[in-house]
């Protein structure tokens, strides 16, 4: 079983450290007593992030209206993702919360959220395209890694280190917090790039049409161009014109290698 460990920068510099005092050694060592506390109050096994993403998914779905089994969203997302049962192992299911919000997100566990939002903007293939390149994030473990990281850094850390191999039992509001961290995590420029390459591969694994990647990507580039103020989603995929224009052309040069028809509009 995984542990992830935050090594304390001061740890680092006594072991680093040339000779000191005697004075010196002891205030170090009581430092150094301290960081290898918090080391060990920090670490998280794989089996508590499970548990705590798990909960948190949970949460959201509870806190969210989630569209019912008769819902046209439900059934279009159903239609669409027919077939689409794992990525690289990781079962996926999937459910549409109804709001004007336009996001979607997919979670380490393989839960994949989308928002009528979004759906309402995107014709099916530019759905699928948003799919997949949320699903690459859980497939090169962005998403992991940045829940990872909320856990290690956030108010939790004290709470979660008193446990030995089971997750804390958190609070609603706390987990609400965690899933906030899934619904809106950030990744960097190359992750996005990562997450763009994996989902194409995993769209055309499944036989979908990657060139809905790309015109979702243009629609989105739109209304980051525009200043409309549904850009929430847009801000955490994009960070600047040029950057979002290369992923643009990186995809289309992609689809034009593999011989795959655009779709006409």
């Amino acid at each position: 079983m995984k542990r992830y460990f935050l090594i304390p920068a001061v740890a680092i510099a006594f072991l680093a450290a040339p000779s000191v005092t005697a004075s010196a050694q002891i205030n170090l060592g009581r430092a150094l007593s301290g960081a290898v506390k918090a080391v060990q109050a920090i670490s998280v096994t794989d089996a508590q992030m499970a548990e705590y993403v798990q909960a948190s998914v949970r949460q959201m779905d509870a806190e969210n209206k989630v569209a019912p089994a008769n819902s046209p969203y439900t059934q279009r997302l159903n239609r669409l993702t027919a077939g689409i049962t794992q990525a690289d192992g990781i079962p996926l299911n999937f459910k549409v919360y109804v709001t004007d919000d336009i996001n979607a997100f997919a979670c380490p566990d393989g839960s994949v959220r989308v928002y009528t939002g979004i759906m309402d903007m995107m014709d099916d293939d530019e759905l699928l395209g948003i799919i997949g390149h949320e699903i690459g994030h859980v497939m090169k473990h962005h998403s992991r890694n940045a829940f990872r990281q909320t856990l290690i850094n956030g108010a939790l850390k004290d709470v979660i280190a008193s446990t030995g191999g089971m997750a804390a039992a958190l609070t609603d509001s706390q987990l609400g917090a965690l899933g906030n961290s899934l619904a809106n995590a950030s990744y960097s420029k190359k992750q996005e790039k990562e997450a763009d390459n994996c989902g194409y591969d995993f769209l055309v694994a499944n036989g979908r049409n990657p060139w809905g990647m790309v015109t979702a990507f243009e629609k989105m580039l739109a209304l980051e161009q525009s200043g409309g103020s549904q850009q929430s989603y847009v801000a955490k995929m994009f960070s600047d014109h040029p950057d979002t224009k290369s992923r643009i052309k990186a995809m289309t040069k992609r689809c034009e290698k593999d011989k795959i028809p655009r779709p006409v509009k």
